[in-house]
């Protein structure tokens, strides 16, 4: 089972309903990485050399899936250095008396490479040093350069390298049935807040009373959650919708380009977000001052912060780490996503105790007004609730590598995170005195207009 990486992530999704395991390719050099030995008289078994490996996969499939990746991108990685080095040994010649011509060649085995060494000689190797699968071992391996080639390694590897503790079949059918719930409860979470979202942003386009500056904030931050929304249901159909296809090696435009419209959707909630904290702030500050001068910068800083963002973080990978679908959460330049959101969530906090500061001198002052206290007060409660709502996971996670706490991300980002957009729409405009009142007031106008063409339809029969 291959579930996603919960960042977005924060919010991310995309939980596969079935099981995928790695696809260990014993078939030569276009393999994943594992492939036989070559380059020597005598080939190892497969089943000796990839036993340890294989042992290894029940717990690979019950984890995140990318940082689990990165098992077969190492063998990748390391199988291609070796076979760099078979290359160029083969190219350059081989003086007389040389290990290349008298001796073992360099080989790949499958788990690691063994340099030339005349015959009579040895090598050791340390086991691979992969975290998660196999424990730290000051063990080494072996093999002898005889006159028919290379040994068998001493002792096996399935011997000296100790793995990890590994979870049951039982275990992997338990967590593929949790990460099924898991695709439900969040299809539903953002089915019901996208269905939220577009009625909040019809009432506030439909009432004309209730156009100004502070519902035109909330219409951005209501689409960046609709963005976010749509964004996850389309990164579940790029990367999900083919059971058939290799996570670990995949690596297309459509994906890539799910993923950055992913990360831009989270990165453009949490700037509206901080945007939502800025304009209050504003509010609290310049009382009497026209808040339509700040709307382009509210719009700048919401919607073009994430996109320039993004649009670095993008030319990095092209540049300098382009593989895969971009989501391997244990990439360094992942920071250049997390950094800007974790600065926006201190920002915002700052701003959370500044106002916190400023509502209780303005409740308290006797100049202000008891409908502005009512407007202070109606928008500083749901901005107040949203802010360490929003962004307390996020930075407790956010400082704890990729694999601690799994099962908690998942279900903070993906279950709760999936309903944020209806509780935004909630506070915002469902619950909003405002509102409310706005529906009602057009709502007996049009009882009214309706009983008004009842009876003069009525009129009109009677007088005929």
């Amino acid at each position: 089972m291959w579930p996603p990486h919960p960042q977005g992530h924060a919010g991310g999704a995309g939980l596969s309903p079935t099981p995928r395991g790695l696809s260990w390719d014993t078939g030569g050099r276009g393999s994943t990485g594992l492939a036989p030995a070559m380059g020597g008289p005598r080939r190892l078994p497969g089943a000796c050399t990839l036993l340890v490996l294989l042992l290894a996969l029940p717990m690979l499939r019950v984890r995140a899936t990318h940082p689990d990746c990165s098992v077969v991108l190492y063998f990748q990685e390391r199988e291609t250095e070796c076979l760099e080095i078979i290359r160029s040994e083969r190219q350059t010649s081989a003086p007389p008396g040389s290990p290349q011509q008298q001796g073992c060649l360099t080989e790949w085995d499958g788990v690691s490479c063994w340099s030339a060494v005349p015959v009579g000689q040895s090598r050791a190797v340390a086991c691979p040093d992969i975290l998660h699968v196999f424990k730290k071992s000051k063990a080494l391996i072996r093999r002898n350069c005889t006159e028919s080639g290379w040994s068998f390694p001493s002792p096996p590897y399935y011997n000296a390298c100790e793995l990890e503790a590994i979870g049951s079949n039982n275990d992997t059918e338990a967590k593929k049935g949790y990460f099924v719930t898991m695709k439900v409860l969040y299809t539903c979470g953002y089915s019901t807040s996208l269905a939220a979202l577009f009625l909040a942003i019809g009432i506030f386009s439909c009432f004309r009373k209730l156009h100004c500056t502070r519902n035109s904030i909330h219409i951005h931050f209501f689409t960046s959650f609709i963005l976010r929304g749509a964004a996850v249901f389309i990164k579940d159909a790029v990367l999900f919708s083919d059971e058939s296809v290799d996570h670990c090696t995949m690596s297309t435009a459509n994906c890539k380009a799910a993923i950055a419209f992913f990360q831009y959707s989270v990165l453009a909630n949490f700037y509206w977000l901080l945007v939502e904290g800025m304009y209050l702030q504003t509010l609290l500050l310049l009382t009497f001052t026209s808040d339509k001068r700040y709307i382009w910068w509210y719009i700048l800083i919401g919607w073009g912060v994430p996109m320039l963002t993004v649009c670095v973080w993008v030319v990095t990978r092209l540049q300098y780490d382009d593989h895969g679908c971009w989501d391997d959460y244990t990439s360094p330049y992942w920071w250049v996503i997390k950094a800007p959101i974790l600065l926006a969530i201190f920002v915002n906090f700052l701003i959370f105790l500044n106002v916190t500061r400023m509502l209780a001198q303005k409740i308290r002052s006797p100049d202000i007004s008891k409908n502005y206290k009512q407007q202070y007060m109606r928008l500083t409660k749901s901005t107040l609730l949203l802010i360490p709502l929003f962004g307390v996971h996020y930075v407790v996670f956010a400082l704890f590598p990729e694999h601690i706490g799994v099962d908690a991300r998942l279900y903070f980002e993906l279950v709760l995170g999936s309903y944020q957009g209806f509780l935004v729409a909630l506070l915002y405009c469902f619950l909003n005195g405002e509102v409310q009142a706005e529906i009602k007031r057009n709502w007996g106008k049009w009882q009214s207009s309706m009983e008004s063409n009842v009876f003069n339809l009525a009129t009109q029969d009677f007088t005929a």
